[in-house]
């Protein structure tokens, strides 16, 4: 470990210029008082605005992303996330105030140990884009820091169709909202979440994990909340520039009784 944090932090570069998008979701502006992440190497710097080379780094090599309201690990040579958890941070809506709460183990991509080029953090207000890039295609993550919303998205470029793997974390489970009809993470409270996916095919289901097939440039996101309850239609099959015509017009019913009303 002591290697690979030195290898990191010798790969620092500048940063450059790296457009932070919306394409997470939407997350309501209460839901996110207070919130900003810092992106740290395994040795503890601060890499939240800068590039560093993936060239040395292992499969394992993680970078811990935290924020007030999530936090998750990223690595950069796979683009795998893992320990994906809801801080409990205070807030008026957060669904779980003051109780740390994993929500996923892990949110895995099929690439393997491909993206050996470099890996870009901008974080700014809230905001996270960490983008990965190598060899056999890129993988960017954008994030917001929010107690509740869409805050979670994780894009592949493969020039294939790509598996992701989605694995609770203990406590929580996959179940039939009765209200919806849909599929939601809960852990049988009022926590509510859903996987959001773009151009993407849902292969398997059980109460822990879910596996899809998404095509090059299609994603799947996170949802928590309200949000994740909303009888929306879903997302259009759209893998670029897709923000503006996949955006709510008008209001979307809630009838779950956790939130209704």
């Amino acid at each position: 470990m002591r290697f690979v944090a030195r290898t990191l932090a010798a790969a620092l570069v500048a940063a450059a210029p790296l457009a932070l998008a919306p394409a997470a979701g939407a997350a309501t502006s209460a839901s996110c008082t207070g919130g900003g992440f810092t992106v740290t190497t395994p040795d503890g710097r601060n890499v939240s605005n800068a590039k560093i080379s993936n060239a040395a780094l292992t499969a394992a090599t993680r970078l811990h992303v935290q924020g007030r309201y999530v936090e998750f690990d990223v690595a950069p040579v796979t683009g795998n996330v893992y320990d994906y958890v809801y801080t409990g941070a205070a807030n008026p809506q957060s669904m779980t105030p003051g109780v740390r709460t994993p929500v996923f183990a892990s949110k895995t991509v099929d690439l393997g140990a491909v993206l050996r080029g470099e890996t870009e953090s901008k974080s700014d207000q809230g905001d996270l884009v960490l983008l990965s890039r190598g060899s056999g295609g890129k993988v960017k993550i954008q994030a917001k820091d929010c107690a509740t919303g869409g805050i979670f998205q994780q894009e592949v470029e493969a020039g294939r169709a790509v598996t992701f793997t989605h694995t609770l974390a203990p406590g929580m489970a996959y179940f039939v909202n009765p209200h919806t009809g849909k599929v939601n993470v809960g852990n049988g409270g009022v926590f509510r979440g859903k996987d959001s996916p773009q151009v993407a095919t849902r292969l398997s289901q059980t109460d822990t994990v879910s596996t899809w097939t998404v095509a090059s440039g299609g994603r799947m996101g996170g949802v928590l909340g309200e949000d994740a309850v909303e009888l929306s239609a879903g997302a259009t099959s759209c893998v670029q520039q897709c923000q503006a015509q996949n955006r709510i017009r008008g209001s979307l019913p809630v009838t779950d009784p956790a939130f209704a009303g």
